[in-house]
């Protein structure tokens, strides 16, 4: 993997050294103090560049366009809110979506299947294992953000949200993002609704690097990436990893996510 990774800077060949403890312990730091971690330089530049332009013919003729009017929570009802409550205010999301069965030799699929890039994020996460997942779309998706496009604001499903930037944007395609806005004990409505009138002062923005590895705790951080400006598209890989073996998508939910199906 060291023709991909940068496996000087960040030793995740190396499980049982001191370096990589260090680094473990600095990404669980970051993840409590700032809600998530990045770590530039993780995939090397010619392999950032060899992905995304992998990536770039089917991007522009296969992929799925998903645009969406939504909530922050992609749910129609909300238990105890009226329906034209300010935290159920509709954003609109666009983005164009490769899966996992579309991206056949692209670099990101070997380090997905790497098993210590899983064991390395496990162990970021106070987990005692992360598995992939079975199901051959959504195991790993390419994601792209063109002119005019943006992923609104929202709460992810999954406890953590795992991304490297492929290619970015001439502006705009910011990560900006509040953490630990809700608890599993307090969901907070007045918070999510100053955020959504742009009212609260603790909202961070950062500019993502190509080639960082991006971890975030998407379930308690609300979050959004601006809209992207300029004829390059903003293109990001998001890996998908369960904390229990065999997890695959039904039918359903892959037609929801990606226009087709291939389960069984």
């Amino acid at each position: 993997m060291h023709h991909l990774l940068d496996l000087d800077t960040y030793p995740l060949d190396k499980p049982d050294t001191a370096a990589y403890a260090a680094l473990v312990a600095r990404c669980k730091a970051r993840l409590a103090a700032d809600g998530m971690f990045d770590l530039p330089g993780f995939l090397r530049p010619k392999a950032t560049v060899d992905a995304a332009t992998a990536a770039a013919p089917a991007m522009a003729s296969e992929s799925h366009r998903h645009a969406r009017s939504h909530n922050v929570y992609f749910r129609d009802s909300v238990d105890g809110l009226s329906d034209d409550d300010p935290v159920l205010s509709k954003v609109e999301t666009v983005n164009h979506t490769l899966c996992a069965d579309q991206i056949a030799g692209n670099p990101v699929l070997d380090l997905y299947d790497w098993a210590p890039f899983a064991a390395f994020l496990a162990a970021t996460m106070g987990k005692d294992a992360l598995y992939c997942m079975q199901d051959p779309m959504a195991r790993v998706n390419i994601q792209a953000s063109r002119d005019g496009e943006a992923l609104n604001w929202h709460f992810d499903r999954s406890e953590f949200t795992t991304t490297i930037l492929l290619q970015a944007s001439e502006t705009g395609g910011e990560l900006e993002y509040r953490k630990d806005l809700r608890s599993a004990d307090n969901p907070n409505y007045a918070g999510v609704a100053a955020v959504l009138r742009g009212e609260d002062p603790e909202v961070r923005k950062i500019k993502l690097v190509p080639g960082a590895l991006n971890v975030f705790r998407g379930v308690d951080t609300l979050h959004r990436v601006s809209q992207v400006k300029g004829p390059t598209e903003r293109m990001v890989a998001i890996f998908s990893f369960f904390d229990r073996p065999g997890v695959n998508m039904t039918a359903k939910e892959q037609i929801g996510f990606y226009g087709r199906s291939v389960a069984a």
